[in-house]
């Protein structure tokens, strides 16, 4: 069985935030894209999530319960097929962080990214998870990221380090990748180095070679403002930056900069009157790159997680609490992360 004819797993996400419901949504909204993919999560909870989207005068979307992976490709499109996780503590209440729903989210995808590596299924994409609620828990992984980053390593029996993962956030009008995530700005700060952002290139040319089916054009982003003017507002630029884009070329990375970080974003921006003059931005840490996709429009930005021997997509989007349980929520996001590990693993 070739990995395009397996089965996607979708993570049901912090339940007291918005991941059930949108999962929800995207089933009903969405069921020719929807097709072959599964739920992994509390049946309760995803029952709530499905009562929760109902409107007047539309019919209900009933929950499959799945007793094998073998039947996710026989079910009837618009229903919300559930792999019924065995330990969870079912629904949280809405908007409030608990250990509970820390722990409920952290056990899906860890449950997805193991069948993942024992290749069973094709893909995971991770509804939103909260990050206080995974400290609750117990969990020592900020975030999906470095989570799943963990489990590829234990699987490969590798050293964590021997598993170097990076984000990277996707549109149809704009792709980043960060060299650092989710620390501090002083520590985001201090991993900008020659080593860190050469493995971040070489990272990004790899994935979107694959991707692409060509080499990327990759502009590199600076760290101070206007790249450093020549060191005047700082050297990492001179010092680390410039030296790690030098050696990529020499290994046949398509790379450029570093730029002004506040102009080189619209450079590689691509619309319907201009493409963009590059493939991707490598950004220096996690705001700089993630600001401008998120102002071009969270419903469209899909998170890809690169370096991994899996698939992983997922949402731009957190859990949203503030409006978690009224049904509001918008599932495009999550759509478009569908689609696009439907693209990466040949189905698509």
């Amino acid at each position: 069985m070739t990995s395009s004819s397996l089965p996607i797993a979708i993570t049901q996400g912090d339940p007291a935030g918005i991941g059930p419901e949108i999962v929800a949504q995207a089933f009903r909204d969405a069921p020719e894209l929807l097709a072959g993919c599964f739920v992994v999560g509390d049946v309760a909870t995803l029952r709530r999530a499905a009562a929760c989207i109902e409107h007047p005068g539309q019919p209900s979307l009933p929950v499959a319960v799945l007793g094998g992976l073998d039947e996710v490709a026989a079910l009837p499109p618009r229903c919300l097929p559930v792999w019924p996780l065995a330990g969870l503590h079912g629904p949280a209440p809405w908007g409030q962080v608990s250990a509970r729903a820390g722990s409920d989210a952290a056990a899906c995808v860890t449950w997805a990214a193991q069948a993942a590596l024992r290749g069973e299924i094709a893909a995971l994409v991770t509804a939103p998870l909260h990050k206080e609620a995974l400290s609750a828990a117990g969990v020592t992984y900020p975030g999906h990221t470095e989570l799943l980053q963990a489990e590829s390593a234990r699987h490969a029996g590798v050293p964590l380090a021997d598993m170097p993962v990076r984000m990277m956030l996707a549109s149809d009008e704009l792709r980043t990748v960060l060299v650092s995530i989710h620390v501090s700005l002083r520590e985001a700060i201090a991993a900008v180095t020659q080593a860190n952002v050469l493995q971040t290139l070489r990272i990004t040319h790899a994935a979107l070679s694959r991707n692409l089916g060509r080499a990327p054009r990759i502009a590199v982003a600076g760290l101070n403002p206007h790249a450093g003017e020549g060191g005047l507002f700082g050297r990492e630029e001179i010092d680390e930056i410039a030296p790690a884009v030098a050696q990529a070329r020499v290994e046949g990375v398509d790379a450029h900069g570093p730029f002004a970080p506040d102009t080189v974003f619209m450079r590689a921006r691509s619309t319907p009157q201009r493409p963009g003059a590059f493939d991707v931005v490598l950004a220096m840490y996690h705001d700089q790159g993630l600001i401008p996709m998120k102002y071009l429009g969270v419903d469209k930005g899909v998170n890809v997680t690169l370096g991994l021997p899996l698939v992983r997509t997922s949402p731009d989007h957190g859990t949203a609490f503030d409006i978690a349980g009224r049904g509001v929520a918008d599932p495009a996001s999550l759509i478009e992360a569908v689609r696009m590990a439907r693209a990466l693993v040949g189905g698509g």
